[in-house]
């Protein structure tokens, strides 16, 4: 196994690698993976050095928790911390976030993933109105006091929720959308973040795979994969897929990041590297569905720091590219 740097997840007290394992892809979402394919993404994870696994009770209907429970049997030494996310089973309206409800969720999860206790559940982006509740607050709070979860955080889609969870007390972590096609997390909530000791997830930090560089206007996606359903919002928030860009803007934003990378690394480790570095980031949660993958975004968290001046640069594509596009949006 490789060592990779470890950084405290918030208040979970616990330890996790900077480039961790996002499983929505072993759910199928992103089309068909097999079985012995997932297993060999999370064996190359965990011999990269990777302590932490995210994934969700609706990725794959609980098919990626399962596979991951599955392999950690096998696995027991490998040390990794698992995050979960529950909520996205009902319907999306505050009145269903209650305790009866987090418990029947977090049964399930409990099964799939073969704990008694899971190491972290965030809620799974819900309705706005949720991360001012009490109750909910109370509930999670109640789950811990039975041992069902070790810690909670939230994954959200705007920066406004991301700021109020983080001013809860038992709020360990939050979970937000972040990339050189994603700046405005870095203006408030990394710096809140930092100075309530809450860890900060980076989520789709790939832009859904256009900070690759390996799409074109040419690519076509499967049926089943969310950039061919889902790039203006239709079954989930816009922002989920090339982080709410329409495809062509990115592709071109994209072509031009290429070139900001350094030699000996892809423009995905690239945009990696950029993240890990961003002050307040715990860990940056990039999926692979090839070892291949696995091991070139593990091997960003070894790439010497970008300098300033490639910082600069990223910034200037973004006011230039990205800005303008999405800013009614955000």
């Amino acid at each position: 196994m490789i060592a990779m740097e470890q950084r405290e997840l918030g208040r979970t007290g616990r330890n996790v690698s900077v480039v961790g394992q996002g499983t929505w892809q072993l759910g199928g979402d992103w089309g068909e993976v097999r079985e012995s394919d997932a297993f060999d993404v999370l064996d190359a994870a965990v011999g990269a050095g990777v302590t932490f696994f995210d994934t969700a009770d609706v990725y794959g209907d609980g098919r990626s928790e399962q596979l991951i429970g599955r392999y950690l049997e096998e696995r027991p030494d490998a040390g990794v911390l698992v995050a979960t996310k529950m909520g996205r089973r009902a319907d999306q309206v505050p009145e269903n976030y209650v305790l009866d409800n987090f418990r029947t969720w977090n049964d399930r999860s409990r099964a799939n993933l073969g704990v008694d206790t899971l190491d972290l559940v965030q809620l799974h982006c819900p309705p706005t109105a949720v991360y001012s509740s009490d109750e909910v607050y109370d509930a999670l709070d109640t789950l811990v006091a039975e041992q069902r979860i070790a810690a909670y955080g939230v994954s959200v889609e705007t920066c406004a929720e991301a700021l109020t969870a983080i001013a809860r007390p038992g709020v360990a972590s939050v979970q937000i959308i972040l990339n050189p096609f994603r700046l405005k997390p870095l203006d408030e909530v990394l710096p809140a973040a930092r100075a309530a000791g809450v860890g900060i997830v980076a989520r789709v930090p790939l832009a859904s795979g256009l900070l690759s560089g390996k799409y074109t206007a040419d690519t076509v996606f499967a049926p089943e994969d969310h950039r061919a359903y889902n790039r203006h919002g239709e079954a989930f928030d816009q922002g989920e897929t090339f982080s709410g860009i329409e495809y062509g803007t990115g592709l071109a934003a994209a072509a031009e990041f290429a070139g900001l990378a350094p030699d000996g690394a892809t423009p995905a480790q690239t945009a990696l590297r950029w993240i890990i570095q961003q002050p307040g980031v715990t860990s940056v949660i990039p999926g692979a569905r090839s070892v291949e993958q696995t091991r070139a975004n593990a091997a960003a968290a070894a790439l010497e720091p970008l300098p300033q001046s490639t910082l600069d640069a990223v910034r200037d594509l973004y006011d230039r590219r990205i800005r303008a596009a999405v800013h009614d949006r955000w």
